[in-house]
């Protein structure tokens, strides 16, 4: 017995669900522009090494 289409009506429903939990979830947890000190040092982590690339394409060219 082929059982693949219970695959395929599985994924989307795992998708509903999983969309709802994540709406849900979001709720009472502040606004995403609220930045804590580990996301701010990402932050700066990837600003630098934006710089980094800004310099390699600078060098590259040369």
């Amino acid at each position: 017995m082929d059982l693949s289409w219970l695959l395929l009506l599985a994924c989307p429903l795992m998708m509903v669900f999983m969309m709802f939990g994540m709406k849900g979830h979001s709720h009472g947890h502040g606004s995403h522009s609220d930045h804590s000190p580990n996301s701010q040092a990402m932050q700066a982590q990837l600003d630098e090494l934006k710089v980094q690339i800004e310099q390699m394409k600078h060098e590259l060219q040369k």
